[in-house]
């Protein structure tokens, strides 16, 4: 065999930390390695996409926008790689085709010089105005398999997904394993497939290690015609991350198939992550080692931690395996879709419902909804149509490409942000996540950005309280004023005190209590009493107010939505349990809800 090269990318600055620590590397941490990392000689570097804009903009309250700039600057040599939802960007909707095409402008321009594009149902008319963009504005077009096993998810319907995208345009052809369902054999049998079909386009294996197998699936691979691999450094690999830069180059060395990459430098940069990692203990689950379930359930290991931590929220962690087993229920329900955001958390928060209702779609969220219509595309397969009848009624199904009928919507955005927006790229965070966008560039402005409270290392006098850091809120009324306090901390022992750390709003400071007596809460937020007439309207998940769609004196039947609340990035309209008149409202648009309060009372 005559020898072939094989090429790494490294998600190092993407997809290792947002799999293993919530997408919580900061910059700060990531430019001081970048002179080595510009030496390596990978293929690419992923550096942007998926959740990094949530993160940036929620969390740590960096512009996504000046990091990719910043990166770019100190990474000259290398090409930088970012991941695209098509016609969903990086939001959780489809998008006006003017907001697809600047967005990709904007990324190119400040950046990116290889966008992988993806649809989380497959739906290649998803990819077309994204891929169109991508090429206009001369740069490398990756078209994506989003992988997943079911009925309907065949090779031969993989081979021809990949004809359409090749017939758009594309550079290249990525298989994106985001759940880590690939075998090895199966993963030879598809890229044998694909290069057999399409000989001119380079393959790509993208491919989480959750199952344990993903360095035998990309060995596999390689065999079969592949030509290059995702990687992450060593000290952020495996699990839920991906196969280990170092091991896959020493894997490869002396092959037909050598990187040509130098095994010591990789070992230099593993080094310094492995000291970076540490600074974000508090972020890491216990959910992202290896575990064979994802064959069985095929949740991505991301999914199945903030499963976690909402089930924890509910004093319900001990439900998983029932969300767990739910899940691919609800999948096949909605015609076996991959999960992949945004259907991951589509289906994984109707699973979470389903378990927690007690009662399979007594709830079903308004992206659920959409998603039976049409707006996300054509599902794979078939949906159950009685639950189709329910979630929509006789609304019209939709069989056109999703974005067709979307109005342009770039002007609006413009005139909605207003001056907040000092670029254009302001104007396409704010589109993006249009709540915790429009904060960020308020708190840009006056000058009170805070990131996230960093909790030191523990030692062996020191223990977290409260899982894995999260944050724990409360408002609280002092003398007719709120204050939104959210509190972490850690606990020393045998000193009988707590060490915490309070954010009021958006400052952060350690404080020491010493505790004198026990408390004890009076209801569920001290602010609202609990549900208990049968026209009380309330939740059983905490979240926020999205809408408020009735006022006191309104008449209302009982089914009808009277409000709009959030829960794990999904919507859901919450409805009059009885037909009467409104005779109070106790919330407003933003306010956060805990299950079991008051929030509507409804008289018969």
């Amino acid at each position: 065999m005559s020898q072939r090269k094989i090429t790494l990318t490294d998600t190092i600055l993407r997809d290792a930390h947002q799999s293993l620590l919530a997408t919580r590397m900061r910059l700060e941490d990531m430019l001081p390695i970048c002179p080595k990392l510009d030496q390596v000689g990978y293929w690419s570097l992923e550096v942007w996409g998926g959740a990094t804009f949530d993160a940036c903009v929620r969390f740590l309250k960096e512009d996504p926008w000046e990091r990719l700039r910043a990166l770019r600057k100190a990474l000259p040599n290398t090409r930088l790689q970012m991941l695209l939802r098509g016609q969903n960007l990086l939001g959780y909707r489809h998008y006006s085709d003017d907001v697809v095409e600047a967005f990709v402008a904007k990324a190119a321009e400040n950046g990116v010089d290889v966008f992988r594009v993806f649809d989380a149902m497959n739906d290649v008319r998803n990819l077309e105005t994204a891929i169109r963009a991508v090429k206009k504005a001369g740069k490398h077009a990756q078209g994506t398999i989003s992988y997943t096993t079911s009925p309907v998810h065949t090779n031969a319907a993989f081979v021809e997904q990949a004809k359409a995208m090749a017939a758009m345009g594309i550079d290249s052809l990525a298989i994106k394993d985001m759940a880590g369902l690939l075998t090895p054999f199966a993963t030879g049998d598809l890229v044998k497939a694909l290069k057999t079909a399409l000989p001119d386009l380079d393959v790509v294996i993208h491919s989480h290690d959750t199952a344990g197998v993903a360095s035998l699936c990309q060995l596999k691979a390689i065999e079969n015609g592949a030509d290059r691999i995702d990687t992450a450094i060593s000290s952020m690999a495996w699990g839920t991350s991906h196969p280990g830069t170092e091991s896959m180059v020493a894997a490869l060395r002396g092959s037909d198939y050598d990187t040509g990459l130098d095994l010591s430098l990789l070992q230099e940069i593993g080094l310094y992550f492995y000291a970076v990692r540490k600074k974000y203990h508090q972020f890491e689950s216990e959910f992202t080692g290896v575990d064979t379930r994802v064959q069985v359930n095929q949740v991505p290991g991301g999914m199945i931690s903030n499963l976690a931590n909402q089930l924890k929220e509910q004093g319900a962690l001990n439900r998983m395996d029932e969300v767990l087993a739910e899940i691919p229920r609800v999948r096949e329900d909605l015609g076996f879709p991959p999960l992949v955001t945004p259907t991951s958390q589509i289906v994984g928060t109707q699973a979470f419902f389903n378990v927690l209702a007690g009662e399979r779609y007594k709830t079903i969220t308004n992206e659920v909804k959409l998603y039976l219509q049409g707006r996300y595309g054509k599902a794979p397969g078939v949906v159950n149509e009685k639950l189709r009848l329910q979630a929509i009624g006789g609304e019209e199904l939709i069989e056109c490409r999703p974005a067709d009928l979307l109005k342009p919507e770039l002007d609006r955005l413009r005139q909605d942000i207003g001056a907040l927006a000092k670029s254009e790229e302001d104007v396409l965070t704010f589109a993006m996540f249009p709540d915790i966008g429009r904060k960020f560039l308020e708190e840009r402005e006056a000058g009170t950005l805070q990131p996230e409270v960093l909790l030191p290392i523990p030692d062996g006098n020191a223990q977290t309280v409260g899982g894995e850091g999260v944050p724990t809120e409360f408002v609280v009324d002092v003398h007719g004023e709120s204050y939104r306090v959210d509190i972490t901390g850690v606990s020393v022992k045998g000193e009988g005190k707590r060490h915490f750390y309070l954010s009021v709003d958006g400052m952060p400071e350690e404080v020491v209590f010493e505790p004198l007596n026990q408390f004890v809460g009076g209801g569920s937020s001290g602010k609202r009493r609990s549900a208990s007439a049968p026209g009380d309207v309330s939740t059983n998940m905490p979240g926020n107010i999205v809408d408020v769609l009735v006022k006191e004196g309104d008449t209302v039947k009982a089914g009808q939505p009277v409000l709009i609340a959030e829960a794990m990035k999904m919507e859901t309209e919450v409805q009059a349990p009885i037909t009467g008149t409104v005779k109070a409202v106790h919330v407003a648009k933003g306010d956060r809800i805990n299950p079991g309060e008051l929030l509507i009372e409804i008289g018969a």
